[in-house]
């Protein structure tokens, strides 16, 4: 396993987003207090909507919650039981949104006072649209449940501002289907993809462009002001902002110093500077994060090796089986086996 890179293991969500978490529990027969005891959390901190807590320690609990249960779908039910208050007063900003793509945006550039570990990405591909998104954190556990509660909100967004109605392309999950469907048809009546290439959904470019009736310019700024006025957190170093967008980029081969800084606003002579300054290169988080989506990709049999090559940024399979055994100590046929 590779060194991990330092300053990306500080990242914080709002309590807020564990909002149900202890009614959740209790649907699944479970007593919550000595799970959240086991990740550092309690009730009271729970209780305070704006608390900001480790979102290593929310990923492990909806690990273990799914563990202890025995439910592969604990992620998509803290989802269904969310509804847009529960995002706190960015919802006052984001219904106001003259668009759903500009409601997108919004939650990315407010997303260090939402879930520093959010990496949310949209891709135009004609007229649809793909929404990537990626929980990017420490724990050394399993993530999906995590990754599907991402999925599951989006989902909650986009009804909320395009109505109940509303139904994306397709959903896609990078885990295997679990045993039980009866939630995801539920909360997303569409087509579900599941050991596909991103988490995330596909949706119609024309809905993420049409236009919200209900914005109006002048509470959308008043909304702005409200936000801008709250306390701010400690904003997330470059190296989180590099490593989330190198966890997004990378399948689709995109993932070089240009890309990734032009996505973050700035050229690549400053970014590197800047990892110059946290004392990192890029190329060391680009290697981290390969490591990390190597495991998830072999063990996906339902991906060719060349399929992993391609994902991991190789256009060769000698070159990625190189690189995968200098870093592993086996071959990735040795590995999958």
């Amino acid at each position: 396993m590779s060194k991990k890179v330092v300053q990306h293991n500080t990242a914080l969500k709002r309590a807020a987003v564990l909002a149900h978490y202890e009614e959740v529990a209790g649907k699944l027969g479970l007593n919550p207090q000595p799970l959240l005891r086991k990740v550092g959390l309690t009730s009271q901190m729970l209780s305070v909507p704006t608390n900001m807590i480790p979102m290593d320690s929310t990923v492990a609990l909806l690990d273990l919650t799914s563990q202890a249960s025995g439910c592969d779908t604990v992620g998509l039910m803290m989802a269904e039981a969310r509804t847009l208050a529960d995002f706190g007063p960015i919802s006052l900003l984001l219904v106001q949104q003259p668009s759903m793509r500009a409601a997108l945006y919004t939650v990315s550039q407010y997303r260090h006072i939402l879930n520093e570990s959010l990496g949310l990405y949209v891709e135009d591909a004609g007229k649809t649209t793909l929404i990537h998104e990626e929980i990017v954190t420490d724990y050394p556990g399993n993530s999906c449940q995590s990754s599907d509660m991402a999925v599951g909100v989006l989902m909650v967004l986009f009804r909320a501002m395009l109505g109940s109605q509303w139904r994306p392309q397709s959903v896609h999950f990078t885990h295997e289907a679990p045993q039980d469907l009866q939630i995801h048809k539920r909360l997303f009546k569409c087509p579900l993809q599941f050991e596909s290439d991103f988490n995330g959904m596909v949706c119609l470019s024309a809905d993420l462009d049409k236009p919200n009736l209900q914005a109006d310019a002048a509470m959308a700024q008043y909304a702005q002001s409200f936000m801008d006025a709250l306390p701010k957190p400690g904003r997330s170093s470059v190296v989180q902002d590099v490593r989330r967008s190198v966890y997004l980029l990378l399948p689709m081969g995109r993932a070089s110093i240009d890309q990734v800084a032009s996505g973050l606003g700035v050229n690549a002579r400053t970014l590197q500077r800047r990892l110059d300054e946290a004392g990192v290169s890029f190329k060391s988080i680009l290697n981290d994060v390969r490591c990390e989506l190597a495991q998830r990709y072999i063990d996906n049999t339902s991906y060719s090796m060349s399929r992993v090559a391609e994902l991991l940024g190789y256009s060769n399979l000698s070159s990625f089986t190189r690189w995968f055994t200098a870093r592993f100590h086996r071959a990735p046929s040795r590995m999958r086996s």
